[in-house]
């Protein structure tokens, strides 16, 4: 797969970039950063849930992987590489402030975490799409930190399983099975709104949504602790 960053002439590509950087480059990580910074900004808000501390992880990321940088082999892409640094300091982000939370998502969360697209909507739908934006983000805010990472990288960042396995640092399988658990239980935390099997014919029956820490609540035991380092 070709690194990205390679688009007009003479344009140093994400991996000449970190090989600058580490021969002594002083502006290459910078030009690195901006190239990617959007995405990595959304992860990291979508991730942690709140600006502030969105802002204090994608920092913590970006001065680890500027101190890191060596530690880059060329196995994965730049981009990979990044979002795993960025996803592990918004866990442990999480992980310090001990937020926890409970599960579930319409299958089109994308559509909604994106907000309203441009359209010819009227005020009273605008405002509308703008209010089942707010209830899905929040009930997203409610997920685990490992469901949530995987749904932000599938569904919102439309990352394909096997990228987002790599940069999670675990199996394809289990980045399908945290998506499936979050998606689950956000649609219990929606069936209220009326967001829950929005677009997909129906809304299911599921049992009552468990609380943080309810022996009920299913765990991936194999990965108990968050994104392997």
């Amino acid at each position: 797969m070709t690194q990205s960053g390679s688009g007009a002439a003479g344009e140093r590509t994400d991996p000449e970039l970190m090989a600058a950087h580490v021969a002594g480059d002083p502006e290459a990580f910078g030009i690195l950063f901006r190239r990617h910074r959007d995405r990595l900004w959304a992860v990291a808000l979508h991730t942690t849930g709140d600006r502030e501390d969105a802002a204090d992880a994608l920092q913590e990321a970006m001065v680890a992987a500027f101190r890191r940088a060596e530690s880059y082999r060329g196995d994965a892409q730049v981009t990979t590489w990044l979002h795993r640094i960025v996803v592990n300091a918004c866990l442990d982000r999480l992980r310090r402030n001990k937020v926890r939370s409970a599960q579930p998502l319409p299958d089109d969360l994308d559509e909604y975490a994106a907000g309203p697209a441009p359209s010819r909507q009227d005020p009273e739908e605008h405002v509308l799409d703008a209010e089942r934006r707010t209830l899905v983000l929040r009930a997203l805010d409610r997920l685990p930190g490992e469901q949530r990472a995987a749904l932000v990288l599938v569904d919102m960042e439309g990352l394909p399983v096997e990228e987002a396995a790599r940069v999670l640092g675990c199996p394809a399988g289990t980045v399908k099975s945290r998506c499936s658990r979050g998606r689950s239980r956000l649609a219990v935390l929606l069936v209220g709104s009326g967001l829950a099997g929005a677009g997909g014919g129906g809304t299911r029956q599921h049992p009552p949504p468990s609380h943080p820490g309810d022996p009920r609540e299913p765990r991936d035991a194999a990965t108990e602790g968050g994104v392997p380092r």
